[in-house]
């Protein structure tokens, strides 16, 4: 069969962003008689972290259950590594745990490095019998070792090789220490064919774990702190308290935070544009290079300060073990909806992007739940469209506090989880499915989270965004600036030729359409350019408003958002108010313009009709609820 490969480095659609320094990725396997060692183990067990320190790659590791959907494959020493998705059992019961039983009879004969938490061993231990039962040669790695260290617990390791009879290795995945010769030793183990019942198993580990823990071993006082801190976190009332506070801090800080770094790159752009003018004059390569290139682009990373500052927070949420408790307190008000807390997984991911929140549905039992949770993921703010929603925000609060822009980021992400929840509730009453869906997940320790490994993996996600958006932005920023530099007329205003140029005369065209919503014909051109990626908006509207005029004095950013205040339609009416700026925040909150996302809905759902329904029932909706609120806010005298 065939696979995907690439040349150096490669990308890697995780379940939170893309990642790099994979070899190959598929979702299928290619049975061959290539020497191979398949990783297995449970969601949160660190497994993809060894997979990293084995191979050399980068993933990121994300601290909740179905974080990875496709098997990944690394190669080391001559043996290519499966990593393959995290199970509770080898008796599959959804998509993304057939991944994994998939791998495993494609290579009958492949060793298994399986990978147990240690801090909860007596939980998995269980895989441990099925995966003995297979009869492979089995080397057993424990994680979280750092962990009882800290308790005083050191793992008598050799009494439990040799009472298990395989290899065992104590890996701490934040230092990368434990795993030498493992390779070594999983050629030298012998294959076992391990045949006895659950019952009898688990009853014999409980007593040899107490052995190999030594008198120290105490899994309440193990967790003591934790359960100390669920108790507050996980209370029906107070957790629910607890989280607004966290999100209300963590989404404020993406502003105020963000501001240094943000007026630190928005001047670096305005200087190179203005380096560029007075190198070239008024020539039309220059403008080209000025405000096609630096201005278009410059507009939207300008905003890439916030977007790290948001995978930060996100990975430091995640590696404290947070979200997963996060996951069990939404467990209930989703299952109103038809979903349940495994479905926080996808919809949680679909915050930073929806091609691999879609991806990682697969993780959902139910197909009901995943038809719901496929319909909804579009809803959820997705980093994309942040750039947008940072220059709205800034333009309605202009020379206010950070924390007053920050507040409302809050309010249009928790708004639209309201609007994923409504949509839910509706198709929950009308799919007449039967099926039931439940969530079972073990929440791990708190722990504190490296900054190290917390700030490599934001980069990471960033560069990603940068990688991925990076080329549309360019491609469609010098599209759009030939389109309104063209035909070209030295003697105009720059207003002017924009207006004679091929997008100022399709924009008037189509104006009436986007002038119930509250813009013009600048502001239509850039919402049909955001159907190929959202944050070319920004870019767009940067062309469109020639912001490298005033940029030396003002930055990027700031003489975008000067040019907004002073725009004015053909009626010499102001293009941006209250009413027009919150309709187009609507609008992107409903409206799915994302190509690489309607293309994975209809091969995730193998149906191209279920994705050409839903882009345009979603983006129908958004234009009719976004007319309603800017006329009816202006027949009640909102300008």
């Amino acid at each position: 069969m065939d696979e995907k490969k690439s040349l150096g480095r490669a990308y890697y659609c995780k379940d939170r962003g893309w990642a790099f320094g994979i070899k190959e990725r598929g979702s299928r396997v290619r049975t061959s008689e290539e020497k191979a060692v398949i990783l297995v183990g449970p969601p949160n067990s660190g497994k993809t972290t060894l997979f990293n320190r084995l191979t050399h790659s980068h993933f990121e590791v994300v601290n909740y259950p179905g974080s990875t959907v496709d098997y990944s494959v690394g190669e080391v020493q001559g043996l290519k590594v499966y990593d393959t998705p995290g199970v509770y059992s080898l008796e599959p019961t959804s998509p993304d745990e057939e991944v994994t039983l998939h791998v495993l009879e494609s290579f009958p004969e492949a060793p298994i490095i399986l990978v147990l938490d240690a801090t909860q061993y007596l939980r998995q231990v269980h895989l441990l019998r099925q995966v003995l039962s297979k009869g492979r040669s089995v080397l057993l790695v424990l994680t979280m070792n750092d962990i009882l260290l800290k308790h005083g617990i050191r793992l008598h390791k050799d009494h439990l090789e040799k009472q298990l009879g395989i290899p065992v290795f104590l890996f701490d995945g934040t230092k990368g220490e434990g795993i030498e010769g493992i390779f070594e030793a999983l050629q030298q183990a012998q294959p076992l064919a391990l045949q006895v019942s659950r019952e009898e198993w688990d009853k014999k580990n409980k007593a040899l774990w107490q052995q190999v823990c030594g008198e120290k071993w105490d899994e309440w006082q193990l967790r003591e702190k934790t359960d100390r801190w669920d108790q507050v976190l996980l209370h029906p009332f107070w957790g629910l308290v607890a989280f607004v506070l966290i999100m209300m801090v963590f989404f404020s800080s993406i502003f105020w935070l963000a501001q240094p770094f943000m007026d630190f790159v928005d001047l670096g752009f305005a200087f190179l544009a203005e380096k560029v003018s007075q190198w070239g004059g008024s020539s039309l390569w220059s403008l080209f290079l000025a405000d096609g290139l630096i201005g278009g682009m410059g507009a939207v990373f300008v905003f890439v300060p916030q977007i790290f500052i948001l995978f930060l927070g996100i990975g430091f949420l995640e590696d404290s073990g947070y979200l997963a408790r996060a996951a069990t307190i939404i467990d209930k008000p989703l299952s109103y909806l038809g979903l349940s807390g495994r479905s926080f997984v996808p919809l949680l991911s679909g915050f930073a992007c929806a091609v691999p929140a879609i991806l990682s549905s697969r993780s959902l039992k139910s197909r009901k739940e995943r038809w719901i949770a496929v319909s909804i993921i579009p809803f959820m703010t997705c980093s994309a469209r942040l750039p947008v929603y940072a220059l709205l925000l800034s333009f309605l609060f202009m020379g206010d506090a950070a924390w007053k822009p920050g507040l409302a980021l809050l309010g249009i992400y928790v708004f639209s989880i309201v609007l994923g929840g409504i949509a839910a509730f509706i198709l929950n009453k009308l799919l007449k499915v039967s099926e039931e869906s439940f969530f079972t997940m073990d929440l791990p320790l708190y722990r504190k989270p490296v900054l190290q490994v917390l700030l490599k993996t934001a980069l990471l996600r960033t560069q990603a965004y940068i990688k991925k958006a990076g080329p549309m932005i360019f491609i469609l920023s010098v599209l759009i600036w030939a389109a309104s530099h063209f035909p070209y007329y030295k003697d105009l205003s720059t207003s002017e030729q924009v207006q004679k140029s091929v997008a100022g005369q399709v924009g008037q065209v189509l104006e009436p359409i986007f002038e119930p919503m509250g813009g013009d014909w600048r502001v239509g051109v850039g919402l049909m350019s955001a159907f190929a990626a959202r944050e070319v908006f920004v870019s767009s509207l940067a062309i469109m408003f020639n912001v490298t005029e005033d940029v030396e004095e003002e930055g990027v950013r700031n003489s975008l958002l000067a040019k907004m205040k002073q725009a004015k339609n053909l009626q010499g009416e102001p293009v941006f108010t209250l009413s027009s700026v919150l309709g187009l925040i609507l609008f992107f909150m409903i409206a799915l313009q994302c190509v690489s996302t309607s293309t994975v809905v209809a091969k995730e759902m193998n149906s191209l009709k279920f994705a050409l329904y839903q882009v345009i029932s979603m983006n129908i909706i958004a234009y009719i609820l976004t007319v309603a609120l800017v006329q009816g806010l202006r027949t009640l005298g909102v300008p």
